[in-house]
């Protein structure tokens, strides 16, 4: 399984690579994408401790040139692609009054643009091999989510980018689905969660009773790369433990609602 992640020097991208790490052994190829520095090095020198082999690949997917130097250097390093998992996302919080266009532009070109240019990019490759694309998208891509500025558009962008690569890449044998985590703690919003309070009134938001971690998202990533799910595609993967389904269940006064 040769696979390159994008945004993988950490939070869920590295727990990707761990997981196609175990699940393949030493015929695991892996390439970490992400900015280069000390964590993405970090990442790749610890990862390689096991099986398989570990490479970096270092880049700003801000910049129009650099999905595709990334795959075909990749796919030189490996001899072909079976796999990307364009991982890599930004966020810019804040009001749309206050959204600025330069912010705009940078969070489409990183959460958005850089998915359609890497599998535009890696076609060739995964053509040959019959392989799959994962676009990590957000519940915030099919929820409004006010105040995150343009993530929540971008990420709704990146699923419906999914659904089109889809019908036009089946043709070629190649499968594309995006993954949409609800909450997770990872390096990003560790302080979040280091908060009691804070973090016991996420929990209870979810009907599953707690916050996923970045191995969750791992794992159903892991299910869509695999030939379990041979025949899905175009398909947007919720993986949030029932939250963004959750919301009449917690309008005020329900419980002085008589059945019947």
């Amino acid at each position: 399984m040769r696979v390159l992640v994008t945004g993988g020097a950490s939070g869920i991208g590295k727990a990707i690579a761990q997981r196609v790490l175990s699940d393949y052994g030493s015929d695991a190829r892996v390439a970490l994408m992400d900015r280069p520095g000390e964590a993405l090095d970090g990442a790749v020198d610890e990862l390689n401790l096991g099986d398989g082999q570990v490479i970096g690949a270092g880049g700003d997917l801000a910049d129009p040139t650099v999905p595709e130097r990334v795959v075909q250097d990749v796919a030189a390093a490996f001899g072909g692609l079976d796999a990307v998992v364009s991982n890599a996302g930004i966020n810019s919080p804040g009001a749309m009054l206050t959204c600025e266009v330069e912010d705009w532009d940078r969070v489409f070109a990183v959460n958005t643009r850089a998915a359609w240019l890497l599998a535009k990019a890696a076609h060739p490759m995964l053509k040959e091999s019959g392989g799959t694309i994962v676009i990590v998208a957000s519940m915030s891509g099919s929820n409004p989510h006010a105040n995150l500025g343009p993530y929540g558009p971008s990420k709704a962008a990146a699923i419906m980018l999914t659904k089109v690569l889809a019908q036009e890449f089946g043709p070629d044998g190649i499968r594309v689905n995006s993954l949409s985590p609800g909450m997770v703690r990872t390096g990003m919003t560790e302080k979040v969660y280091q908060d009691n309070v804070v973090s016991a009134g996420r929990a209870a938001l979810v009907p599953l009773g707690r916050v996923a971690e970045t191995d969750d998202m791992a794992d159903a990533t892991a299910f869509l790369l695999s030939s379990d799910s041979r025949y899905l595609t175009g398909h947007d993967l919720v993986v949030d433990g029932a939250l963004t389904g959750n919301h009449l269940g917690r309008l005020p006064g329900l419980s002085s609602i008589t059945p019947g």
